[in-house]
């Protein structure tokens, strides 16, 4: 009975500037079977997820609704987050600080990608609890590897709400063995 719930689909938010690496995840996401919400900067993604109103952290502190949208959808889940680095305004890095300060959004799995492979950024998206670090262009391969963070996800919700997101940090950086210095 229970894989019937965990074969739903899954709510993928996309947030990258260039439309052409919007259009490449959405793409890959929904071939998938990811339900796709796509923005194309980080203030619309805040806007969109009910953060760009609040400050500090009583961010979303009168919402009932856990993950609620703003807008014209109303109270959808989004079970990840997967944005661009480098963004003009508020970037990926901001908006991944902004989530994980966050009480209600802090436990969505948030994914980071870039065109520029550079470790102490790699690092610290990670140490603010991204739960990958993906280069451009992402590839089927790099989506492939969503789908174990977004059954954590479900099920630390729903047994051990604050845990879902501190579980292999540090995996990406093993499969990213090519930096150098």
């Amino acid at each position: 009975m229970n894989r019937v719930a965990i074969e739903t689909q899954y709510h993928v938010l996309a947030v990258d500037d260039s439309i052409i690496d919007r259009k490449l995840i959405e793409r890959l996401l929904k071939t998938s079977s990811y339900q796709v919400t796509v923005m194309e900067s980080g203030v619309k993604a805040l806007e969109y997820l009910g953060l760009l109103d609040d400050h500090d952290e009583n961010i979303n502190a009168n919402s009932n609704s856990k993950y609620s949208t703003t807008g014209n959808h109303n109270e959808i889940e989004v079970n990840l987050i997967i944005t661009d680095y480098s963004m003009p305004g508020i970037t990926g890095y901001d908006l991944l600080r902004k989530i994980k300060e966050s009480r209600v959004l802090k436990d969505i799995p948030v994914v980071m990608m870039s065109s520029e492979n550079v470790p102490s950024r790699i690092n610290s998206c990670l140490e603010q609890g991204a739960e990958e670090f993906f280069l451009k262009p992402v590839q089927q391969s790099d989506v492939n590897k969503l789908k174990p963070h977004l059954m954590r996800g479900k099920l630390g919700k729903e047994n051990e709400p604050n845990s879902a997101t501190i579980i292999n940090k540090r995996k990406p950086m093993e499969e990213c063995p090519s930096v150098v210095t």
